[in-house]
């Protein structure tokens, strides 16, 4: 899959994605990850990519001309998103949207805002919609990519040792992620529950099912109101673990 990412700031992007998950997808060429660094396109000695605001206020806004430029050079993918707080709530099934994208042979790119934000004709005209990681303020738009680009390319097919771990983990199915635990079974006198040890698949995928909803329920009621509630059986599931429906 193509992922097109503009920034000031392409070391930041470059260094991070050069590791771990990412750098072995880009590596084994499943994930094609270009940065393009927005200031090749500024004019000047100095390649100024912002400047103060029209009608006053603090800060700088990142101007128009080096975006638009960058963009119409490198014709990258499409969606171009601008990354911002105004934008679309970026999820776990947005993610999954995106790497069927990735899957069917296309891809996305993203753009980083900075500073006091964009040049407004950059979202009216140039962009094809914003995108938010969350309800808070960044210092700029490199995080959101990498958070975006690394969600995403973790579900491309091949990208993970193991295809089902991104089908159980948090969000996949509407549920946090159950307990998990490794060696060795008694940790300062902490033991691994004992179904985990009894070779019995069958209760175990129970148990982790009861975890998963009691944490749900306990921790992020939202999740489990936003896919219509507890299902019979699983409110079955809670009650042969010792839970009830409300806790």
């Amino acid at each position: 899959m193509r992922i097109d990412i503009f920034t000031i700031f392409p070391d930041v992007v470059d260094r991070f994605a050069a590791e771990a998950l990412l750098g072995r997808a880009r590596q084994r060429g499943l994930l094609d990850l270009r940065v393009h660094d927005l200031r090749a396109f500024a004019p000047g000695p100095r390649h100024a990519v912002d400047d103060s605001p029209f009608g006053g206020g603090p800060g700088m806004v990142m101007a128009a001309g080096p975006i638009f430029a960058a963009v119409e050079v490198v014709g990258p993918p499409r969606p171009l998103l601008l990354l911002g707080p105004g934008g679309q709530r970026f999820d776990q099934v947005t993610a999954q949207r995106f790497a069927a994208r990735g899957v069917a042979g296309e891809g996305l790119s993203l753009l980083c805002g900075r500073y006091e934000g964009v040049d407004q004709r950059v979202a009216d005209h140039l962009v094809d919609g914003e995108l938010s990681i969350g309800d808070y303020v960044l210092a700029g738009g490199e995080v959101a990519a990498l958070v975006v680009v690394e969600s995403v390319a973790r579900l491309l097919p091949g990208v993970m040792g193991n295809a089902a771990s991104s089908a159980e983990e948090s969000f996949s199915t509407g549920l946090l992620e159950y307990p998990q635990y490794t060696q060795p079974s008694v940790f300062r006198s902490w033991e691994v529950p004992a179904v985990l040890r009894s070779g019995d698949h069958g209760r175990i995928a129970r148990w982790r099912l009861a975890k998963a909803l009691q944490r749900t329920r306990d921790r992020r009621p939202d999740l489990l109101s936003a896919r219509g509630g507890l299902s019979p059986d699983e409110i079955r599931v809670l009650a042969e673990h010792g839970q009830s429906e409300d806790g």
